[in-house]
């Protein structure tokens, strides 16, 4: 499939704004094995990623500080839509921690705030748009994220569906940290025309906790029997990594892991096949 150029209202759909996108695998466009055979086995080796400097080792349930250099905060109360040195200050900060917050323009928009919500969440914080003191103080001393596979591989994503984040590893580093959205939990049926003719899929609306591995993926827009997926990497039968246009701090698809688009651009990059992928937790609401 062709990729299409990212619309620029893309970035401005982030927060949830807009669009339903969903899952589902549109045969005939890869591989597709069956849950079973793609859960982990002891031996099964993993796709090697190359390393791009680290944030901390991810050994431990839970390690207090990233080991990055101290930095004293602007504190200087911001709100979506803000521009200037202290957003630029912030952007940088959260890039140096792994998060994704977009280029370091010093404009407060919607990319920046998925990155500051996964920042928020990791760090114990309610996840609003506005970084005040709390946020700051967390920025000069952070958290790393929970590791929700102690004795997994070095290199490995792990999907928290508590505090909804996505977590990448590579060689036993944080590499990546992101806001996602995972299924809604909500039974559905739905008619759409797929193959030719009109059908009615249903479905749980859930993200399956477990241990799978990544398996095929398509570059650019992938067209499913529930919408549309940017960039999708599937780890378990029809549910992938995927971009969409709407990201809410509520889960909201049909299963798949939702992420920014902006993460879904890098993470085709630095997420190869056959890497395990751990699934844990469950959210438990606001």
């Amino acid at each position: 499939m062709v990729a299409r150029r990212l619309p620029r209202v893309a970035a401005l759909l982030t927060a949830g704004l807009l669009a339903v996108t969903a899952c589902g695998a549109q045969a005939g466009q890869g591989p597709e094995p069956s849950p079973a055979a793609m859960r982990l086995g002891p031996a099964a080796p993993a796709a090697p990623v190359a390393a791009s400097g680290g944030l901390g080792a991810a050994a431990g349930r839970d390690t207090p500080s990233l080991t990055v250099p101290p930095v004293t905060a602007p504190r200087k109360t911001l709100r979506l839509g803000a521009e200037g040195k202290t957003v630029t200050w912030l952007q940088k900060r959260l890039t140096e921690l792994g998060y994704r917050p977009g280029k370091a323009d010093g404009q407060y928009g919607p990319t920046t705030l998925a990155a500051v919500w996964a920042f928020q969440k990791v760090n114990g914080i309610k996840p609003t748009s506005t970084i005040a003191r709390r946020t700051w103080e967390a920025l000069e001393t952070p958290k790393t994220p929970r590791v929700l596979a102690p004795r997994g591989r070095e290199t490995r994503a792990e999907v928290d569906l508590t505090r909804q984040i996505l977590v990448l590893y590579v060689g036993g580093e944080v590499e990546l940290i992101s806001h996602i959205s995972s299924g809604s939990g909500i039974p559905y049926c739905e008619t759409a025309t797929w193959q030719g003719s009109e059908q009615e899929f249903c479905g749980s609306a859930t993200t399956p906790t477990g241990n799978y591995r990544t398996t095929w993926r398509v570059s650019g827009w992938h067209r499913s029997y529930l919408g549309e997926l940017y960039n999708p990497i599937f780890f378990n039968g029809g549910i992938a990594f995927h971009g969409a246009l709407s990201v809410p701090l509520h889960p909201a698809s049909h299963g798949c892991v939702r992420l920014p688009m902006n993460v879904a651009e890098e993470l085709p990059g630095k997420l190869g096949k056959g890497v395990p992928v751990h699934v844990r937790g469950r959210f438990r609401g606001a």
